[in-house]
């Protein structure tokens, strides 16, 4: 099962993105377990995922969150906008399994 973590800054508009990308991974045969999160439950949360997506408006706190996740040995990264706004799940998971997959690699 892959676990994705999507952080926002209230965990309220990512929800929205989980139940696209939910559908999108039930397409595609993929066993995914996605939640949202609002920014202050990340630091508690991130250990027990694959890899954390952060909402385009809080791309700000991409450091501060990739160091917190580095002690997991866990990526992070930033929806791509357009597809955010869009709540394009199919692009958005495909980024996520990228990420994990260059992760395993490095």
């Amino acid at each position: 099962m892959i676990k994705i973590l999507l952080c926002c800054s209230a965990g309220m508009s990512t929800s929205m993105v989980v139940q696209r990308m939910e559908k999108a991974a039930i397409k595609l045969g993929i066993d995914t377990k996605i939640q949202a999160v609002g920014m202050e439950e990340f630091s508690e949360k991130i250990a027990d995922f694959d890899c954390c997506l952060l909402g385009p408006q809080i791309k700000y706190k991409l450091n501060d969150f990739q160091k917190c996740a580095a002690e997991y040995h866990k990526p992070v990264a930033v929806i791509n906008t357009m597809d955010y706004g869009m709540l394009n799940g199919e692009k958005i998971l495909q980024s996520a399994l990228s990420l994990i997959e260059s992760h395993q690699g490095a």
